[in-house]
């Protein structure tokens, strides 16, 4: 094990990015758990007193126009669009990534046109995607076909309107083909939609350079824009004077304060807003994203995939074979930022993973036996890594 330890500490001593972790509130907890919430960033609460005291208690109502909150949608969407390859103008921020999802379908179904009546769905997404996408089709006339990620290829034809796909799935931090299949799906004369929930912030995506149509995502895995923060929705350019929302709201009309009975869309990505954006929320995901300023995701990215090589190599030493089994991807183009690890001794995870939490390393589970470890190149470091696997370890009892 020491030799684990020694290479963890060169390996974190010639880290590019390991002065970023001071940029965070962290504590000597492990935390592996940046796919489901990301951590703090240290000046966050002081931006947000200013935004209570002076921005909502002292100018109050002014802020909408003085400090800037009437904009602050496609402003931190302009911030967030370099993080997933989209030039500024495409990216509108608010609401959750269900309700996102929604527009984005029926939206692409609209933009499809007639004769299209099939909504491919991946298979093994999140559940809220799969149960969305069938509220779609049932209001739209359309119909769900799951369908595995490998095999969209396949099972695209002349019926198929919108394709629904997580970029990586959030069970086994599998990282799905964006370029190949968004291309299978424009030969076939349907639009990609993407969930980049357990992508942006730690790989490059390249939505613009790959033609992605519309795609949905969360700010508080690895963007770190805290709990329940908004989600954001892409519109391609090309697309968006075409672009129908189902939720047509005050804010995204061309005149929202003429208040007149009839909708008429705003231009541009003002169209994916609904209602009265979440200020407070918005704000400090904006203040969050500050800790990207300079960050090219290109080395977010080279960090990430050494960290799991790495704590992937931890575990096959540490852990002797029988006990877990990595379900993560070992090939770097197959893997996201986590590692899954499925338990061999059925019932045990939930225990294995409150012992873990109990000894300072946070990972989370998904039932019936998979381990997640998320691993943010921004605040985690490769003794975090060795830690991690030493400590899982000797919970296992060997």
């Amino acid at each position: 094990m020491s030799d684990f330890r020694e290479r963890a500490e060169a390996l974190d001593s010639a880290d590019g990015l390991a002065a970023l972790r001071e940029l965070f509130l962290l504590d000597d907890t492990v935390y592996l758990d940046g796919n489901s919430l990301g951590a703090l960033p240290a000046h966050v609460p002081a931006r947000m007193q200013d935004v209570l005291t002076r921005e909502w208690g002292s100018l109050r109502i002014r802020s909408w126009d003085e400090s800037g909150w009437w904009t602050a949608p496609e402003r931190i969407g302009d911030r967030i669009a370099p993080l997933v390859g989209a030039a500024e103008g495409q990216i509108v921020v608010g609401d959750s990534t269900s309700v996102n999802v929604f527009k984005a379908v029926v939206a692409a179904t609209r933009l499809a046109g007639e004769g299209r009546d099939e909504i491919l769905v991946d298979a093994t997404t999140f559940p809220t995607d799969g149960y969305i996408a069938s509220s779609a089709a049932r209001m739209t006339g359309h119909r769900v076909v799951p369908v595995a990620p490998s095999d969209v290829p396949d099972a695209l034809g002349p019926r198929t309107a919108a394709v629904l796909l997580n970029h990586v799935d959030y069970r086994t931090g599998r990282l799905h083909d964006l370029p190949g299949l968004t291309a299978a799906v424009h030969d076939a004369g349907a639009l990609a939609v993407w969930d980049l929930c357990h992508s942006a912030g730690a790989l490059p995506v390249g939505l613009d350079a790959h033609g992605v149509d519309l795609a949905v995502g969360c700010t508080y895995k690895y963007l770190n824009g805290g709990p329940g923060s908004p989600a954001y929705l892409y519109v391609a350019e090309r697309h968006q004077a075409a672009f129908d929302s189902p939720l047509p709201g005050w804010t995204s009309h061309a005149d929202p304060f003429g208040m007149t009975p009839g909708y008429v869309p705003a231009d541009g990505s003002v169209r994916g807003r609904v209602g009265t954006p979440d200020i407070l929320s918005m704000l400090a995901l904006e203040a969050s994203l500050d800790v990207w300023d300079g960050v090219p995701v290109e080395a977010v990215r080279a960090k990430s995939l050494a960290l799991t090589d790495f704590f992937l190599e931890c575990v096959a030493a540490y852990v002797p074979e029988g006990r877990v089994t990595p379900v993560t991807p070992v090939p770097h183009g197959e893997r996201g930022s986590q590692v899954s690890l499925r338990c061999e001794v059925p019932g045990e995870t939930e225990a294995v993973m409150r012992a873990l939490v109990e000894r300072g390393v946070v990972g989370d589970l998904r039932r019936p036996d998979i381990l997640r470890f998320g691993f943010t190149p921004l605040y985690v470091g490769f003794a975090d890594a060795e830690r991690a696997a030493r400590i899982l370890a000797e919970v296992l009892g060997v």
